[in-house]
């Protein structure tokens, strides 16, 4: 069908009729699409223009604004979560620190111990000085023995005789085995040093592995580390838990021997 055109005011001033070709058959869709587009940017313009500068350009600030906020708070988070890690790394640092010198200071000590007792001029000493105190012990107590049954065997015939020149001898052997028990008695004397000896080397071992203990934190936090002990002796091993030292539990004495045959 025909399309009837709408009459402008410029043609009526001018009294003539400019004639427009009619356009015949439906309006095809590419004009409907154009209208359409026409009326959006229509549309968009006028929403532009109210508002006193226009809610377009307000409105991508304000999302530019939410970007860039939302964007520092992330970056806030990140670096409060680096400080943190940051300070756990230094307490780690300090530790590590205290560690290295607690190390230090045990190679120093065990350093000090193995130039000075373990070793093998030290250690041979201990040695020697232990083995002389046994054999010294044991050559003193078989000369006190020999001269003990010597003067046994003396007295007994002391009595048996009556020549004063027979009791005059068998008295001076007495008292020539007496003196010789005196003089083995002397070796209680070398032992003494010689076990001072050994006690001091032991002492100056044992100070040293205090100050180690120490330096891991004291012996109550070595303890926790010890393990169980367990007695592996068997038959009358088990049983030999002497000499027994003053102050000790768990042994017998002799009142309480003799009260069982009371």
């Amino acid at each position: 069908m025909p399309v009837h055109r709408k009459r402008f005011r410029i043609e009526e001033a001018f009294g003539g009729d400019l004639s427009m070709p009619e356009v015949e058959g439906d309006i095809g869709p590419m004009h409907r699409e154009i209208m359409a587009e026409l009326r959006a940017l229509r549309a968009q313009m006028a929403n532009g223009g109210g508002g006193g500068g226009g809610s377009g350009p307000s409105a991508a600030t304000a999302v530019i604004e939410d970007t860039a906020l939302r964007e520092v708070a992330e970056a806030r988070a990140l670096l409060e979560t680096y400080r943190a890690q940051i300070e756990q790394c230094e307490k780690l640092k300090v530790e590590l620190d205290l560690i290295h010198d607690a190390i230090n200071r045990t190679k120093r000590e065990i350093a000090v111990l193995h130039g000075t007792s373990f070793n093998g001029e030290e250690m041979a000493k201990v040695n020697g000085e232990l083995g002389a105190v046994v054999g010294g012990t044991e050559h003193a107590t078989q000369q006190i023995l020999e001269a003990a049954e010597s003067i046994d065997q003396a007295a007994s015939a002391l009595a048996k005789v009556n020549s004063p020149d027979q009791q005059r001898t068998l008295s001076e052997e007495i008292q020539e085995r007496v003196i010789s028990i005196f003089e083995a008695c002397n070796f209680q004397d070398l032992t003494g040093q010689r076990i001072n000896k050994v006690m001091g080397t032991m002492k100056f071992i044992e100070n040293h592995i205090n100050v180690m203990m120490e330096i891991w934190g004291g012996v109550d936090a070595i303890k926790a580390h010890v393990p169980a002990i367990i007695d592996t002796r068997e038959g009358d091993d088990r049983l030999l838990n002497g000499p027994k030292l003053d102050g000790d539990a768990g042994h017998a004495s002799q009142d309480d021997i003799d009260a069982l045959f009371d």
